[in-house]
């Protein structure tokens, strides 16, 4: 053990008595004021879109969420069709993302080989850095004829006279609708997803893949019982994200998703969502007007169904913990 001197007690850091804006106490107060800042933001949201929206609810009341009306010439309003539209195509988009991302992540971090992993992974990743407009264009050249050409007639020719599947599969082939969208969605959730699902896999112990390994466990084996077991937290996490993204994105749907507001059981007819809805109408709406009120309210709508799938999310891994 080295005594200490005059030499080494000079060199050692003071940390006795230091000024208030230096040190752990200036730290802490930077990060309280971040975490308050965000807290600040989201309420001024809330309020913003409530206060904005409370002339629609105040006209037409709580019906305003089950209306199936949008007609602006007599200004009249209701929130069911974009709201439908809205899950519609988020569910689909979900169903289709979350075993293609599931399948990615588990092959990138279990089966393939390091530089194939690599270059797959960064692939990926500039996948999710692509911009909205372009899946947009993506899906209204190449998915929108695809649908209008090939995959609704056959699934009508196929499907037609089958019971509680033809209502699905009925209508026009136009090629919008919300299995259109939804492809569109999943496209760009998947990315999202796959690099949440890709990193929670990444820190689990090696140990305990190796040890279910080697008392002969097979790798669907391990895969069912050994790594979604671990990782139900991060892919639920990267779920969550993926739909929130899906809710809330605007253009790349307005391409492809038709844009009418109406409601049915078909998933090849025109629909719309908030989003897309509250991009298309916003400019065609004067400051004060009914009609401006009730895009904000849509909005306060979406918000509350963003922060009900978190809330829900959290129940479901709170409880599954407990």
């Amino acid at each position: 053990m080295i005594p200490a001197t005059a030499e080494t007690t000079d060199a050692l850091p003071k940390i006795v008595n230091t000024p208030w804006w230096r040190g752990d106490r200036l730290f802490r107060l930077l990060v309280g004021a971040c975490a308050l800042l965000v807290l600040l933001v989201l309420g001024g949201l809330i309020v913003v879109m409530g206060f904005g929206g409370f002339r629609a609810f105040q006209a037409f009341g709580p019906g305003f969420v089950v209306r199936n009306v949008w007609n602006p010439v007599a200004d009249q309003y209701g929130a069911l069709a974009p709201l439908f539209g809205t899950l519609g195509s988020t569910l689909i988009a979900v169903i289709i993302a979350l075993p293609l991302a599931f399948g990615t992540a588990f092959w990138l971090t279990a089966i393939a080989s390091s530089a194939v992993a690599e270059v797959v992974g960064t692939a990926v990743q500039l996948l999710a850095a692509v911009p909205s407009i372009i899946f947009g264009m993506w899906g209204f050249f190449v998915i929108v004829p695809l649908m209008a050409q090939h995959v609704q007639p056959a699934l009508r020719h196929w499907f037609s006279h089958t019971a509680g599947v033809r209502w699905l599969v009925h209508g026009a082939p136009f090629g919008y609708g919300l299995l259109t969208g939804g492809l569109v969605l999943a496209v760009m959730i998947t990315p999202f997803m796959t690099a949440v699902m890709r990193d929670t896999f990444s820190v689990m112990p090696p140990m305990l893949r190796e040890s279910a390994y080697g008392l002969g466990a097979t790798r669907w084996e391990v895969m069912r019982q050994v790594v979604v077991p671990w990782s139900r937290n991060g892919m639920v996490g990267g779920v969550v994200l993926g739909m929130g993204r899906a809710l809330g994105e605007t253009m790349a749907v307005t391409f492809v998703i038709g844009n009418a507001n109406s409601i049915g059981w078909s998933l090849f007819a025109p629909r719309n969502t908030v989003a897309s809805l509250v991009a298309l109408e916003f400019p065609e709406s004067p400051a004060g007007s009914l009609k401006l009120a009730s895009l904000l309210a849509l909005g306060f709508i979406l918000m509350l169904i963003s922060f009900a799938t978190l809330a829900a999310a959290r129940w479901l891994l709170r409880s599954r913990q407990a």
